[in-house]
């Protein structure tokens, strides 16, 4: 009877868990790509503002 309860209580867990972590790794996967798409905009905006600022001076 304990056998069955663990193994029962193990594989009802198990699931949940795995959602857990999946949804972790989406999460991260989707916070990560944020992060570096407003890095390059941030470079990229960077640049054309030089560009504005050198193009204005003249």
């Amino acid at each position: 009877m304990p056998q069955e309860f663990w193994s029962n209580a193990i594989f009802s867990v198990i699931p949940t868990i795995a959602v857990g972590v999946i949804f972790w790794f989406v999460m991260a996967a989707i916070i990560r790509s944020d992060r570096t798409e407003r890095s390059s905009y941030a470079k990229i905006e960077a640049e054309e503002r030089a560009k504005m600022a050198a193009k204005s001076e003249l």
